[in-house]
């Protein structure tokens, strides 16, 4: 394209195998701003604004006005920002298949083609919200659920199946397949998109994945390089129709990774520590980046981790940069391997690589040495509460001092739900391996489920069935009661189904805090 905005159009590869883009670097060479003192966040919306000043919505101001971010002087005024994907799950995905549906009906009353009613941007929506817990602690528990789910929502199944078949752009991950964002992590997000149905058709444009949905925690695939985060249904559809996201320049806020985790200490055990720093700071409608040596350790895994806990900290996404972890999990997650080629060749030329060697600035700086995390837990009130392990067993007897001590009676600060379950956890192998070697070694030490307690697994995707099944550690979780539930999301949203009776009544006649 030779009247490119300051010459940005550029191809990489050769043959077969040849790409174009809009090189972010061409904005440097003009004067506009520094690419190696930018956040890598900000070199993600400098991308959109550059891409989108050629095809719309965007202009000449918009990129300048990105390109004018520094750490001391953030721009006040918005700009149109167009990601490459919308996710859905089915509790706000309906909504909006109804309104697209209802547009189509006007549409068609006008005398025009309803056909001109599709989403025009990348749609996936995945049925994750609708199972709940009615069968646990036996061999049929998963294939009972199942069925009971499909009864109960069999007219909105139908509908969705429709609208899968009736709209471009839209697909449908059917029920019993997984968690919405891990999902998106292991399937959907390619990290970088190709595309030529609004460019040339006779070449391929590629550029940065980036991703909204309509669910807070769409935050989690910012741990894979993808820029997303959750917005309401209103701002879903209408970009889904082609409609741009206005939204304000962030502040960023650095966090830099310095040393390693150590031998005990979990991905679940680092995002309570980063998120009670966080929450201490204030970053609510700011950008977190990650960066900094401590990240060449850090895991994918566990990036997604601290990437889903964005809004317990308060921020709109905790996003981390491409790098060599970034490419290792493509590769293991059966990416091909020239989908990883493109992203190592794409990420290298348009500045988006993680390298020891650019330093951005940042609004605000943090240091978080990985290697002071200590082993704790969340709450007893809210996720971004933290309590350390050692101090757990006091912290419990302070907050219940009339809990029973012979261990056989339902009583205040009894545990009647114990759900290995949530989107933050099944994603992170090493925390579920983790929860299959913990069930080995109690089955080996006689211990067994109390009675009251209803246990359940529901695996984030069916790849954690598949590493526990190889790991054999599935036989022990089953024998203690956490036989595999569904694959979605269950007791984190309020679907653990009823307890069974005797307990409820146990609970509600005494007025227990269980």
């Amino acid at each position: 394209m030779s009247n490119s905005l300051f010459n940005s159009y550029k191809t990489i590869g050769s043959g077969s195998r040849q790409f174009h883009y809009y090189d972010i670097g061409a904005l440097e060479n003009a004067g506009l701003c520094d690419i190696s003192a930018l956040p890598f966040s900000i070199r993600v919306l400098l991308e959109n604004a550059l891409r989108n000043a050629h095809v719309g919505p965007a202009t000449l101001d918009d990129v300048k006005l990105v390109a004018s971010w520094s750490p001391s002087s953030v721009p006040r005024t918005e700009f149109p920002y167009m990601p490459g994907r919308v996710t859905l799950q089915d509790f706000t995905g309906v909504p909006v298949v109804v309104d697209l549906a209802a547009m189509r009906d006007a549409v068609n009353k006008q005398g025009a083609d309803p056909g001109l009613i599709n989403p025009v941007v990348r749609s996936d929506l995945v049925i994750d919200h609708s199972v709940q817990v009615d069968f646990f602690n036996s061999d049929g528990a998963l294939a009972r659920n199942i069925d009971l789910e499909f009864e109960r929502n069999e007219e909105r199944y139908k509908l969705l199946k429709w609208a899968q078949n009736a709209f471009d752009n839209l697909e449908v991950v059917p029920p019993g397949t997984g968690i919405v964002h891990q999902v998106n992590l292991e399937y959907l997000a390619s990290v970088v998109l190709k595309d030529n149905k609004n460019h040339n058709d006779q070449e391929t444009l590629v550029y940065p994945d980036t991703c909204i949905g309509t669910d807070s925690h769409t935050t989690m695939i910012n741990g894979l390089g993808v820029l997303g985060w959750g917005v309401g249904g209103i701002e879903a559809e209408a970009v889904m129709l082609g409609q741009p996201y206005y939204m304000l320049v962030p502040e960023v806020v650095g966090v830099n990774l310095i040393g390693e985790l150590q031998e005990g200490a979990t991905a679940t055990d680092l995002v309570l520590a980063i998120t009670e720093r966080l929450r201490g700071v204030g970053v609510v409608e700011k950008f977190v980046e990650f960066h900094g040596p401590g990240m060449k350790t850090l895991p994918v895994a566990d990036r997604a981790t601290i990437g889903n806990m964005a809004p317990e900290y308060g921020a709109t996404c905790g996003f981390f940069p491409v790098d060599h972890q970034t490419l290792d999990y493509l590769h293991r997650t059966g990416r091909s391997e020239e989908t990883v080629e493109l992203v190592a060749d794409y990420c290298e030329a348009n500045r988006l690589m993680h390298s020891d060697a650019d330093e951005p600035k940042y609004s605000i700086e943090l240091e978080f040495d990985l290697s002071d995390v200590e082993p704790s837990m969340a709450g007893p009130k809210r996720p971004q509460d933290r309590v350390l392990l050692s101090d757990v067993a006091d912290n419990f007897r302070i907050n219940y001092p009339d809990a029973a001590s012979n261990g056989s009676d339902v009583s205040d600060g009894s545990v009647v739900i114990a759900a290995i379950t949530s989107c933050t956890n099944t994603s992170n192998p090493s925390v579920m391996i983790g929860a299959g070697l913990l069930a080995r070694n109690a089955v080996a030490k006689g211990l067994e489920r109390k009675w009251w307690v209803k246990s359940s697994l529901a695996p984030g995707s069916k790849v954690v069935s598949d590493y526990l099944d190889r790991a054999e550690l599935t036989g022990h979780l089953d024998a203690l009661g956490f036989q595999t539930v569904g694959y979605g999301c269950t007791t984190c949203i309020g679907n653990s189904g009823p307890l069974p009776q005797k307990v409820a009544d146990a609970v509600a006649d005494h007025d227990l805090s269980a």
